[in-house]
């Protein structure tokens, strides 16, 4: 009976699995990254908008999944309130659209982007409308 008893608390003290970082989480990173360019795009193409109600129910989804990956409620607020993470994400964002040629000023080169990414249907692309 002790053996049992002193295995189940040895079991029961080995460490959880930790976590990475969000910064470092692939698949939430990458959902930011496309919904900043997606944000980026709606605001600066007169000719597509934001698919707002489902770019809603995204970041719930996006929110859920992290917590049931073992994020705390306290760690996402805090990845999402860091300026450090927000700056990286964009500046990834930034150096997508770039590559993808958007230059700053040119709407249509928006406008192209949010059309091509519309049409192949990445995350991006289901965040945004043509009208």
């Amino acid at each position: 009976m002790a053996a049992a008893i002193a295995a189940t608390l040895t079991l029961t003290a080995i460490p959880a699995v930790a976590l990475e970082p969000l910064s470092q989480e692939r698949y939430i990173n990458d959902r930011l990254i496309a919904a900043r360019i997606a944000d980026r795009i709606r605001r600066e193409c007169p000719s597509i908008s934001a698919r707002m109600v489902y770019a809603w129910s995204q970041a719930r989804a996006l929110k859920k999944y992290a917590r049931d990956k073992g994020y705390s409620e306290a760690q996402i607020e805090a990845f999402l309130d860091s300026k450090a993470d927000k700056q990286r994400i964009y500046a990834v964002a930034e150096d997508y659209m770039a590559r993808n040629g958007v230059t700053n000023g040119d709407a249509e080169s928006y406008c192209r982007l949010g059309r091509d990414e519309i049409a192949k249907k990445t995350v991006t692309g289901s965040l945004l409308s043509a009208k």
